[in-house]
């Protein structure tokens, strides 16, 4: 990673022509799946390869609720659409009085999209894979190279997912591949929480809006509709509530990070919601009400999850026995990846031990040792 990196990066966000929001929505998808520090990224070759369909995921959760939007905010110059957006809207228009967004995320991520709304699903993802790949994939550097695709590449699928069930997992291994130079993986991994802040992509894209607007259009009403995040509080409970319900039929609950037996415990995010909007089961774990306030926003270092592997896993394990589809699901979209879920403990307890090094050593949390 040099200094010429970071350079071409400000080219890209400043310079590049700029007539929709594909560039912004490509960018920040990039960068969020890099800060996830997801199990399905590869580096190989001085490049780092990533599914197309992990984007394709991203764009769905960032342009829902700006098209379910009472009030219009355009994502285009002109009269003209996004490319997509028209077989949005019959998603959208099914998931209206079913919870909008969090449902939606809900059945894509965990239930599988419902057979009555499928076929526009499909429509839509592929119009989006396409639109990603023979847009801003193929224009982005133009600022800074003559050539196209001249920063990402796009490797087809070798062979089709011809799963029955459609869902993350289905988006993950049916679009192929993308991959971008090492050195901009390296600066995303570095500083792509501060590219993606409000003052930056965040608020072009805002901005942008407003400026393509025909209408007065208040940049704050943007922000909000670009910020929805599609894990609700609502979700956080339930996730509780089925742990809870768990634990309550053990005769004894130990404290995860210190051992002891307690009467009063509360549910703590091992790797805090504030680092990683997790709300995954194998995440949460339950902990003595002073140690959790103690803990609060801190990550566990590697030797803590070291010491504590074997509560972590008995927890795991209880888990697994009570919602086995959801646990496993869980388990292998955040931390194992393309690994198999046969004797998933230690390599689950490897990638956990990684992901948290990397948010303590990589992205400056700061640790929690016991």
């Amino acid at each position: 990673m040099n200094q010429e990196t970071f350079s071409n990066i400000s080219k890209i966000i400043e310079r590049d022509t700029k007539v929709t929001t594909y560039k912004f929505a490509l960018l920040r998808g990039v960068i969020d799946i890099i800060l996830e520090n997801s199990p399905y990224i590869r580096i190989q070759g001085g490049r780092a390869t990533i599914p197309t369909g992990l984007l394709v995921e991203k764009w769905m959760v960032y342009y829902y609720p700006i098209f379910d939007s009472e009030e219009y905010i355009p994502q285009i110059y002109g009269n003209a659409n996004i490319a997509f957006r028209d077989k949005f809207l019959d998603v959208i228009r099914y998931y209206k009085e079913k919870g909008g967004l969090s449902v939606f995320y809900n059945d894509l991520k965990y239930k599988g999209i419902p057979q009555e709304i499928r076929n526009d699903f499909l429509a839509l993802a592929k119009k989006m894979a396409d639109t990603i790949v023979k847009m801003p994939m193929r224009y982005i550097g133009r600022s800074i190279s003559d050539e196209y695709y001249s920063i990402f590449t796009y490797e087809k699928p070798r062979l089709r997912n011809i799963s029955q069930e459609i869902n993350l997992h289905w988006l993950i291994h049916q679009y192929g591949f993308f991959s971008i130079p090492i050195d901009y993986f390296e600066a995303f991994r570095l500083l792509g929480s501060f590219m993606n802040g409000k003052d930056s992509i965040f608020l072009k894209w805002a901005e942008f809006s407003v400026n393509a607007a025909t209408e007065p259009l208040a940049i704050e009403r943007v922000i909000g509709k670009v910020l929805i995040s599609p894990i609700t509080d609502r979700d956080v409970f339930q996730s509780k509530k089925i742990y809870k319900e768990v634990l309550n039929q053990q005769r004894h609950v130990y404290c995860v990070w210190t051992g002891a037996l307690i009467t009063r415990y509360e549910i703590d995010h091992m790797i805090p919601f504030s680092a990683w909007k997790n709300n995954d089961l194998w995440n949460l774990l339950p902990a003595s009400p002073k140690i959790n306030r103690l803990k609060r926003t801190k990550i566990p270092d590697a030797d803590t999850i070291e010491k504590q592997k074997d509560i972590i896993l008995h927890y795991w394990d209880l888990i697994d026995k009570q919602q086995p589809s959801r646990f496993k699901n869980e388990m292998q979209l955040s931390l194992l990846g393309e690994q198999s879920l046969i004797n998933w403990h230690q390599p689950a307890i490897k990638r956990l031990k990684e992901n948290c090094d990397y948010l303590i050593n990589t992205r400056g949390f700061a640790a929690w040792h016991v």
